[in-house]
């Protein structure tokens, strides 16, 4: 059964503050952030952030000056993605995001380290080699497709990563796959993962997914952020 959690009112700090989201909308961490948070129904200001200007509120909210960083209305900082996605999850997870039907919460999290391990220093090798010596991008690409074929591997048992039903792997290893697959698509659509590919495209083209890609403008210090999500009107 699906959790059913806070309601906004209980986010909400002194004089109504809400938590805060920075964000940069073609981060894959801040893309898994922002979908934890739409699913769980949950809203928050967000700070689009220009990366080659960071803002002083960011940094002093959190050193290591990366995204996603979400401030709670309390002043709690939660630093890393997959603890953002956890947050809003265990507020309202009404999709069931955290129970999948064939790993545990732990089993999941154990391939999403993995995903954010050893997978993701090959994308950056692979899509930056001039950043990553010695800057073999074939070597990379190779690297990194062990690991795409073990997600192959795994869709063969079942159409999500972990199960029949989309859980908290498939939303945050997903935008990683992307990532990877963008670097070469005509490579990536050639090899022999027909499975992960049709996985990938789902992914890509839900709704929850296309929400979470809609485009807010940079955020200036001294401004209100926007509201995440929007409101229908």
């Amino acid at each position: 059964m699906a959790q059913e959690g806070n309601t906004q009112a209980d986010l909400k700090g002194a004089g109504g503050a809400r938590p805060v989201l920075y964000s940069f909308r073609r981060c894959p961490y801040a893309m898994r952030a922002r979908m934890a948070i739409l699913v769980s129904g949950l809203s928050c200001e967000l700070r689009e952030v220009v990366l080659r200007d960071k803002p002083a509120e960011l940094l002093a909210a959190s050193a290591k000056g990366t995204v996603p960083v979400l401030v709670e209305a309390d002043g709690t900082v939660i630093e890393q993605s997959i603890d953002i996605m956890l947050w809003a999850l265990r507020h309202n997870d009404p999709e069931g995001w955290l129970q999948a039907g064939h790993a545990t919460l732990d089993e999941m999290l154990s391939l999403v380290a993995e995903c954010d391990g050893e997978f993701k220093r090959h994308l950056d090798g692979y899509k930056y080699p001039e950043r990553h010596p010695p800057h073999d991008a074939s070597a990379h690409q190779a690297q990194g497709a062990l690991f795409l074929a073990q997600l192959e591997a795994r869709l063969q048992a079942s159409r999500g990563l972990c199960g029949e039903q989309v859980a908290l792997a498939d939303i945050a290893i997903a935008p990683f796959v992307r990532q990877f697959a963008q670097v070469d698509a005509a490579w990536f659509a050639s090899r022999p993962w027909p499975r992960l590919q049709a996985w990938l495209g789902a992914r890509l083209e839900a709704p929850i997914f296309l929400q979470a890609m809609q485009k807010y403008p940079p955020w200036r210090a001294g401004q209100p952020g926007a509201d995440f999500p929007r409101s229908a009107a």
